[in-house]
């Protein structure tokens, strides 16, 4: 995080105010996040090896017994309530992950990513001295406000206070009554994505701009299609979603102007837009 010689810069402070404004929405995120765990198989690390023990999550929870193991585990989650939010976080997947890892990537680092750009937003219109000031230390433009809360480092702190506030509101809850809380928003998302996956991309009409653009789209479209990548393309997948693009032939200047078009989540496209950027090959 980016601070001056006075304590912490303006858009930390922003960011704070910003999340606590947006807990609500964060909280029903989580919530429709959680919907569907219960159906998971439940796995345990043992002796290294994970392996399944023939029950659900659900099965589990309902019964009083502990989601997670002896062998995996954070620290900051550990002592959870048998078959509470909290139990389920700190539980193994089958790929020998933690449900608390794909919780953070596809829920708490979008969402503070987005948090952090309304406060540059806020400062960008309420504060405009502090603002300009600001980007001059950061040696940014202002032009991409990814890049600027990127350069910013404003993300990884307010992650930790993110995961704080769902913990405190959640933690101890039991996960089905969190899927169930989480229900109404998980459909509206799933709608959301059928209905973007449906929407015919938009195109420039004419022109030979048009006719590279329809060129590259065709490919991009074609790749994701026959990628196994879910649909739209969650922030988790950003960095296979690059490879496959690539893979298809397309340039990585190509890309930003693509990415309004394809069927990928808001974070997932400012995620690649970052990457491009940072290797200098991005507009």
């Amino acid at each position: 995080m980016f601070d001056s010689d006075f304590g912490p810069d303006l858009i930390a402070l922003l960011s704070r105010e910003v999340l606590r404004e947006r807990a609500g929405a964060l909280i029903a995120e989580a919530c429709a996040w959680s919907v569907g765990l219960s159906d998971h198989d439940h796995h345990l690390r043992v002796r290294g090896r994970v392996t399944t023990t023939g029950l659900t999550l659900g099965a589990r929870a309902v019964t009083g017994q502990p989601l997670s193991g002896e062998e995996d585990g954070r620290l900051e989650l550990g002592d959870a309530r048998p078959g509470s939010f909290q139990d389920a976080l700190n539980a193994v997947t089958a790929d020998g992950t933690l449900y608390a890892e794909h919780f953070d990537r596809e829920v708490v680092e979008p969402f503070v990513l987005a948090t952090c750009v309304a406060a540059a937003e806020r400062a960008r219109a309420t504060r405009p001295a502090d603002w300009a000031e600001l980007l001059d230390e950061l040696g940014e433009d202002g032009g991409d406000l990814v890049e600027v809360v990127r350069v910013g480092e404003w993300e990884a702190p307010l992650r930790i206070d993110a995961e704080h506030l769902v913990l405190a509101a959640l933690g101890t809850v039991p996960l089905v009554e969190v899927e169930a809380e989480g229900l109404p928003l998980s459909l509206v998302r799933a709608a959301e994505a059928v209905t973007r996956a449906a929407a015919p991309p938009a195109v420039p009409e004419t022109g030979p701009a048009a006719d590279e653009l329809a060129g590259a789209l065709f490919l991009a479209e074609a790749a994701i299609g026959t990628s196994g990548l879910p649909l739209p393309v969650p922030v988790s997948a950003a960095d296979r979603l690059l490879d496959v693009l690539l893979a298809e032939g397309l340039l990585p200047e190509e890309l930003p102007a693509l990415l309004p078009h394809l069927p990928v989540e808001p974070a997932t496209a400012a995620e690649l837009r970052a990457t491009i950027a940072a290797l200098g090959q991005g507009a």
